[in-house]
């Protein structure tokens, strides 16, 4: 298997791509690679080539050899809203939810998140999560990075989710009732390219007050199986549930 890395764009041309930062370390140090060594390369148009290695200085070149046909990725932009929790947590779902084909996540401060960061540290945790998301997306041969997004409240999760397609919060309350909110109910109506976005609470659960917010910005309840999941479940329980309905 070819080890894979992604460029930005502004270090590809017509028949050559470079590779720069921490991924030189990998490639010389870890990799021990040389010139004729071959890798995988992603543009961030979502399009692979496999790429012969040229130079290995302080960045790496390689010529281009040819497309690669692959289409990983899920035909629906999955965002999930995490709320922060205690431990390592949210970088769990950083990693499995990249490999299950997440677009992206907005970690929010709920109002019962055991954890309380501040401003430092938050920008710390999402530096971190990011670099987990970049390492899964490799490790699980994605065409795309999911981007892990400032800790927002739930008022900007609001506004940056306006315009989806499909608004959904994951409710423990439909789980202790028969209700008319299972996910089955949902998946099926989530087309190819349309956008979904599934809002997951902390360990205590939605406040009243949330969940009232929710309700009023057009977000409806889901019904994840008859079981109460933890919070870092939910989000991998909705993906796999979508991966096997489109792509399965």
């Amino acid at each position: 298997m070819m080890q894979r890395y992604f460029a930005g764009r502004e270090n590809w041309n017509e028949d050559r791509v470079k590779i720069t930062g921490p991924d030189v370390h990998h490639i010389r140090k870890v990799m021990r690679m040389a010139p004729g060594d071959t890798v995988t390369v992603i543009h961030p148009d979502k399009k692979a080539f496999e790429a012969e290695i040229t130079e290995i200085n302080e960045e790496v070149y390689c010529a281009l050899k040819h497309p690669l046909e692959t289409d990983p990725e899920l035909p629906q932009k999955v965002t999930i809203v995490q709320a922060i929790g205690k431990s390592d947590k949210v970088e769990w779902v950083v990693q499995k939810g990249t490999e299950l084909g997440m677009a992206e996540m907005i970690p929010f401060q709920a109002g019962r998140s055991v954890a309380k960061w501040d401003e430092k540290r938050q920008q710390k945790k999402v530096e971190r999560w990011n670099k987990i998301a970049k390492e899964a997306a490799e490790q699980s041969e994605r065409l795309m990075i999911p981007e892990v997004k400032s800790v927002a409240s739930l008022k900007q999760v609001i506004q940056w989710t306006e315009g989806f397609g499909h608004l959904l919060f994951a409710y423990e309350n439909e789980a202790r009732e028969e209700t008319e909110s299972r996910l089955s109910g949902y998946i099926g109506k989530v087309g190819p390219g349309e956008s979904v976005c599934l809002v997951i609470g902390p360990e205590g659960g939605f406040t009243p007050e949330e969940v009232s917010v929710l309700y009023q910005a057009s977000f409806q309840p889901v019904r994840l199986g008859r079981r109460i999941l933890r919070m870092e479940t939910a989000a991998l329980y909705f993906l796999s549930a979508l991966s096997y309905e489109w792509e399965e």
